[in-house]
């Protein structure tokens, strides 16, 4: 793997440094993003060097290449890192964040092919107060499975295998992607999803869902499904954001929704943010929970942050939504996390 890895910067680098042409071009880009991190999950607390409050740290390629008559070839490598550790993020996959190659048209849209993001994650997480990073992240809450027992899912956030139809940036504001991947015989990878949206000006809201088959547990029930709404609106002075989900598990389910805004002060901004889950079904309908989140991010560039964020999660029943997975979280108790990082990009 360490001898794949630098293969493939070395190569990366040569390439940036000779392909350049007035057809094609290729990009080195990154994200650092360390913090001192508290949690007390329980009675349990740890401190920790930790990474991604604001931003996935994350090492990468793109680029494209003009085909002639409005098409364009194109590819992304990227890889999720700890910088605290000098670590992947992924020790299963190199390029675990994405590995696509496309061909997009200015009229006719773009086909995209590889490992990225589902369209269900998309979904909700672009209209999450805290960009689903840090203690304050809400996809702690969408990444659940329902309960133990339930059937593993492996496209909560990204998909192998996937091909997604994306629409051309040219309908006056409306976008819509289309996902599917065959999961290739693997339980929980077999994924088929959509959304579709509108942008413009300071108003963004989307719609997405998509299904996940999973191998069937004793009741039959062979799909796990996720629906999820979002909107954002840009006031100026603030931005506001919303958003609703729902995953469900047979007649398991859990509704998710979070209210948030973003208020910029000066070189920063403050967020803050409100989440309420409610489990539904047979085994978990008291393990509700909710969380309630403040941060700031002061921007000293356009590239480098410094940046706070505090958050709690109580739980209720034997709901276990905790801040960060270490330590273990008692199911039942209350999760606190506090965050103090700096974000350099490049």
């Amino acid at each position: 793997m360490k001898k794949f890895a630098s293969f493939a910067l070395l190569a990366g680098v040569s390439v940036l440094a000779h392909a350049q042409s007035s057809t094609s071009s290729v990009t080195l880009f990154g994200v650092l993003d360390v913090n001192a991190r508290y949690v007390k999950n329980g009675d349990v607390s740890l401190k920790s060097l930790s990474a991604g409050g604001i931003n996935t740290s994350r090492l990468g390629f793109r680029g494209t290449e003009d085909l002639g008559g409005g098409l364009k070839a194109g590819f992304w490598l990227e890889t999720g890192i700890n910088p605290d550790t000098g670590t992947t993020s992924d020790s299963t996959r190199f390029w675990n964040r994405r590995s696509t190659v496309s061909l997009s048209s200015v009229d006719l849209g773009e086909l995209r092919l590889g490992r990225d993001f589902s369209p269900t994650y998309t979904g909700y997480s672009n209209y999450d107060t805290f960009g689903s990073n840090g203690v304050a992240a809400v996809d702690k809450f969408f990444l659940s499975t329902l309960g133990t027992g339930n059937p593993s899912i492996d496209t909560g956030t990204r998909a192998d295998n996937l091909v997604s139809y994306f629409t051309p940036n040219s309908l006056g504001g409306f976008y819509g992607q289309v996902s599917v991947a065959a999961g290739e015989g693997v339980s929980g990878k077999r994924y088929v999803g959509g959304r579709a949206g509108y942008a413009a000006g300071p108003l963004d809201v989307s719609a997405a869902y998509g299904e996940t088959k999973v191998t069937p547990g004793a009741s039959g029930i062979d799909k796990f499904k996720v629906y999820d709404f979002g909107v954002a609106y840009d006031f100026g002075v603030a931005k506001a954001l919303a958003l609703y989900g729902e995953t469900k598990y047979g007649s398991l389910k859990l509704d998710v929704f979070e209210i948030g805004a973003q208020v910029p002060v000066g070189l920063g901004t403050v967020k803050v943010s409100y989440v309420n889950a409610n489990s539904k079904g047979v085994g978990i309908d008291d393990n509700d929970a909710s969380q309630i989140a403040l941060g700031y991010v002061h921007n000293l560039s356009k590239r480098t942050a410094l940046y706070t964020t505090v958050a709690r999660v109580n739980n209720k029943g034997n709901a276990n939504f905790a801040v960060a997975s270490s330590p273990v979280l008692v199911a039942g108790k209350d999760s606190t996390g506090y965050e103090f990082g700096l974000r350099h990009s490049f």
